[in-house]
């Protein structure tokens, strides 16, 4: 196998057996990073010769048996994670030159882990939005078929591990920022429950509703990414200090006799016949693994998933409220659009939707005294052609995540199918707060039963690097 289709488990494995070194799979990835991203544009910045370094302490450390299951694989970050003398745009004009002093929280932990940096990751816009089509830093292309979009705001970490750039990544998600792209591009992602993963250092867009989490090829590799970077942080005004589990102790042990609830009402059935069949299957999947499966309504989502909206837009116009009195012409079109939106809201609508959303929480806990995980899509549709109208596709792509950004309860996106025009198309399953080891093995389990995963764009011709000894990369400096 080319050493950049490997999943991230199984090129840990490989590397602690001394089979290849971090080096090699470092090369690896930045050599395919230079072949495709020119056209795919999922970095902003590249810092390839800082990779190149920590894949040389990361090999010393595995040769000294002081590695853990992180160390030596080549990772990137959504550019909204703050990274020590590494420009952090925000995917904005107006951070083009922001230059943080430290590494933000999780980027920390990764490091300590031995994780190597390849770089920072495309997104839409100050992450307000669901295309990834950048004015600034160009638009983030989907793998399966560059026509259409990636997905949002995490558009850039998506890309990268479909098309075999990297292992795993970071992304922020808001209103379904992680889970959008990675159900779009065909990979897996989780947002966690609010406040298990800290948020010290990563540029704002809601304070109230901002989640960050990991994204990967395969529900195991999310699973390692997540222990990596979980957990209480008291700088965080966020963090929440909740017992944590081990999500992987129990993570391959099956859903026999579990109550898994499938979202089925008007609201979850205005959706593509093809996203709609797909989630069937995976209900049906789901029984053949021992699970009991009831076709449930799941009241309260509509009316969640536009508060988030309204929360998200106005706490987002309150941050950038000096740059949009001053700099309103560096905002992309739609990204000011919805700006301004969100500062034309009044302090009455505000109370109201905060009013409401520990009431929508308590009614969305409650749901889970009946059911261990629910089922829904991820997406309504699977990944539309560029250039619609990026508001409106806000509005369209989020109506099934954003609800669980509103009441905090972890969720995960994993691809269950692919529409006719070969688009891929995801499965998410859905939790009570902090069970994370539940969601991550409800996905296990339904990955293994499932062939989806093994699926690769085809449009990306793989190129060996075992016969590539220098990358031009390595020569120069860490640059965008």
């Amino acid at each position: 196998m080319e050493l950049t289709q490997l999943t991230l488990s199984e090129a840990s494995e490989l590397l602690h057996q001394h089979q290849i070194s971090p080096v090699e799979l470092t090369r690896a990835c930045l050599e395919r990073i230079e072949q495709l991203d020119n056209r795919l544009h999922s970095f902003i910045t590249l810092t390839a010769i800082t990779a190149l370094q920590q894949a040389r302490q990361a090999e010393a450390d595995i040769r000294n048996d002081k590695a853990g299951v992180l160390c030596g694989i080549p990772l990137a970050y959504k550019d909204i994670f703050e990274t020590a003398r590494v420009r952090t745009t925000a995917g904005s004009k107006i951070f083009s030159t922001h230059i943080p002093e430290r590494d933000c929280a999780v980027v920390e932990m990764l490091t300590s882990s031995g994780a190597v940096m390849l770089g920072k990751l495309n997104m839409h816009e100050i992450a307000l939005g669901v295309t990834s089509e950048n004015p600034h830093y160009g638009d983030c292309l989907n793998p399966w078929d560059e026509n259409h979009i990636s997905g949002g705001s995490s558009g850039g970490s998506a890309v990268a591990l479909a098309a075999g750039l990297c292992f795993g990544a970071l992304g922020t998600d808001t209103g379904g920022s992680i889970r959008i792209p990675s159900s779009l591009c065909g990979v897996v992602g989780l947002k966690p429950t609010r406040g298990r993963v800290s948020l010290r250092g990563v540029i704002p867009l809601s304070w109230s509703l901002d989640h960050a989490g990991p994204m990967a090829r395969r529900v195991r590799d999310v699973a390692f990414l997540y222990e990596a970077i979980a957990g209480y942080d008291p700088s965080d005004p966020f963090s929440v200090n909740a017992p944590a589990t081990d999500v992987l102790a129990h993570l391959t042990e099956g859903v026999q006799g579990w109550r898994v609830a499938l979202a089925r009402d008007d609201y979850f059935e205005d959706i593509d016949i093809e996203v709609l069949e797909a989630v069937q299957q995976a209900a049906i999947n789901f029984e053949e693994l021992g699970a009991h499966v009831s076709e449930v309504p799941f009241p309260g989502a509509n009316e969640a998933a536009q508060l988030n909206g309204l929360i998200t837009q106005s706490e987002a116009a309150a941050f950038h409220s000096d740059r949009l009195a001053t700099q309103p012409e560096d905002f992309g079109a739609d990204v000011l659009k919805r700006l301004q939106t969100g500062a034309a809201f009044t302090a009455f609508e505000n109370i109201l939707a905060r009013g409401a959303q520990p009431v929508l929480r308590r009614q969305f806990e409650r749901f889970f005294e009946n059911y261990d995980i629910l089922l829904m899509p991820t997406t309504p549709i699977s990944a539309p052609l560029r250039g619609g109208d990026a508001v409106a596709r806000a509005r369209l792509l989020t109506r099934f995540t954003a609800p669980f950004n509103l009441t905090g309860m972890p969720a995960l996106s994993l691809p269950c199918g692919f529409s006719r025009d070969g688009m891929p198309v995801g499965l998410q399953i859905i939790s009570r707060p902090w069970a994370e080891a539940e969601v991550l093995r409800a996905g296990q389990a339904y990955e293994q039963a499932t062939e989806w995963h093994l699926r690769q764009p085809a449009l990306l011709p793989l190129y060996s690097k075992l016969s590539v000894k220098t990358t031009p990369v390595e020569a120069g400096e860490d640059h965008p």
